[in-house]
């Protein structure tokens, strides 16, 4: 699986090409700045972009630019944006599309191997990827509104690891019960929410989303 990746900083750059070289990823091409990820984008077409927010020159959100624009010119490119602080800007318009194959990290988590690794498998599948602390806010910024206190606490826990992209099997060895009971769970959260279910895991998560964070 071929990986672009984007950091200015040079020593997490060098760490994050061994890490994904370990773990069987081929490094497409590793840049430092906008312009040269830009173009690395669109002459590699890699299988998965690894893109910090905040990059030369502007230092501003120039990494998620030049995701952004490559996905509209090659519509589901899997991108996953690392970033120093949950922004929940970066994450609606990540999710803009609807198209899937989007993740947002807190760069913290790019020392848990395991974590990293499986976000950037699950991106690159069509998944999505979303750190826990972004869903943690969006959920605590809608719980004030009618359909969201209508969850139980199960329901609101089911929510969130739906959020981050888990299956309902996922979800079931996480919270330590049967997918039987994610499904009932899940179920109810589509009807509080007034949202249809979907079997399309990815479309589910999206919409989940979207409906929290309109505004």
């Amino acid at each position: 699986m071929r990986v672009v990746l984007a950091e200015d900083l040079f020593l997490l750059r060098d760490g994050l090409i061994r890490m994904l070289e370990a773990f069987g990823f081929e490094i497409a091409a590793a840049v430092d700045n906008g312009p040269d990820l830009a173009r690395a984008l669109a002459e590699e077409q890699p299988d998965v972009a690894v893109v910090d927010v905040r990059l030369p020159p502007s230092f501003t959100d120039e990494g998620l630019q030049c995701a952004l624009a490559a996905r509209q010119a090659r519509p589901g490119l899997p991108v996953l944006v690392l970033s120093q602080h949950v922004e929940q800007l970066y994450a609606r318009e990540l999710l803009a599309d609807g198209t899937g194959g989007v993740g947002y990290l807190l760069k913290d988590r790019v020392f848990d191997a395991e974590q990293f690794i499986d976000a950037v498998r699950r991106v690159a599948g069509g998944g999505t990827a979303m750190d826990p602390q972004v869903i943690s806010q969006l959920l605590s910024r809608r719980a004030q509104d009618r359909p969201m206190a209508r969850l139980t606490p199960r329901e609101t826990e089911v929510l969130e690891l739906m959020a981050e992209g888990r299956s309902n099997t996922a979800i079931a060895g996480k919270l330590v019960v049967t997918e039987r009971a994610v499904a009932k769970h899940t179920s109810n959260i589509f009807g509080k929410l007034h949202l249809p279910p979907s079997d399309d895991d990815n479309r589910r998560v999206l919409a989940v989303l979207a409906y929290l964070d309109r505004g």
